[in-house]
């Protein structure tokens, strides 16, 4: 099995970009969001490479680095939820943002994506709850600190962002200036919790 392709960008095409490794060109689907993060037409680019062996085809998928890669991986896992459906995700929500939406039960965010409804996104959440601390080891999760923290500060953190969406503030972004406050202040209470994140509301973090 392929794990991970260097090469040349060869050309981009709604979903997938040609990657020219030594003169062979590999069709590597991803998302839009590895996509935006390649070379140019003509540069060099490296990617991880999750390899789909079926009867009728064998597809790679590609991804810009390994927290994208585990994130497509337990998104595939949720039924209902193929390579397209969870590149589209990948394309429309950032693994962060994945991962608060799951932790807040937020499946309303996961309908950015093209082709996931209402039904499909409550489903994702309840298939990956618990699921998504396998993320926590890499240190670009911003809510990964969090996964082992008590139920007291889980409480205050539900709290806090549940009184922000009450204030029009959209459930899954309040959810992660909540998340990066209360890992800088593990010890805060639910009302100085909700202080300190709209301080940092006021300052552009939302």
């Amino acid at each position: 099995m392929i794990g991970k392709l260097t090469g040349i960008v060869d050309s981009f095409y709604e979903g997938y970009l040609i990657l020219d490794v030594a003169g062979v060109g590999y069709r590597v689907f991803c998302s839009a969001k590895t996509a935006g993060k390649m070379s140019t037409v003509g540069g060099n680019a490296s990617l991880l490479i999750e390899t789909q062996v079926r009867e009728d085809h064998i597809h790679l998928i590609g991804f810009a680095d390994a927290t994208e890669q585990q994130t497509f991986c337990l998104l595939s896992t949720v039924q209902g939820v193929g390579a397209k459906v969870a590149l589209a995700i990948l394309s429309a929500l950032t693994p962060n943002e994945i991962q608060m939406a799951v932790m807040t039960a937020d499946g309303k965010a996961f309908t950015r994506a093209s082709g996931v409804g209402p039904k499909l996104g409550a489903r994702i959440v309840s298939e990956l709850k618990g699921k998504m601390g396998s993320l926590g080891a890499n240190e670009t999760m911003a809510v990964s600190t969090l996964k082992t923290g008590t139920v007291i500060q889980n409480t205050v953190m539900e709290e806090a962002i549940s009184a922000l969406s009450n204030l029009g503030y959209a459930r899954i972004e309040a959810g992660m200036v909540v998340a990066n406050v209360l890992r800088q202040n593990p010890d805060v209470n639910t009302s100085e919790l909700i202080r300190l994140s709209l301080k940092e509301i006021g300052k552009g973090s939302l």
